[in-house]
């Protein structure tokens, strides 16, 4: 696991397998893509943390969350939003 480097105030680690992915997510990340993305979080760490609503749905990091199962991690950096609707 990556120590935190900047993350925003209010950033925790989150139980991986507290995260629900957001439903209505737009955008999809094919195998090779979590792949890259498991790449870099190993070279540079786990920049920006994941987005999660008061419920654990997630609202930004759909991608992170996928690589850092595939690294076997159990937590991630996790910043709680519950002021959107």
């Amino acid at each position: 696991m990556t120590k935190a480097r900047n993350w925003p105030p209010g950033t925790k680690l989150g139980a991986l397998s507290e995260l629900r992915p957001y439903e209505r997510n737009a955008r999809t990340h094919s195998s090779r893509q979590i792949k890259k993305i498991a790449d870099s979080i190993e070279q540079f760490g786990f920049i920006n943390p994941v987005l999660a609503d008061e419920n654990n749905r997630i609202i930004a990091g759909h991608g992170r969350v996928s690589a850092a199962k595939l690294l076997g991690w159990k937590q991630v950096p996790m910043l709680r939003i519950e002021h959107l609707s």
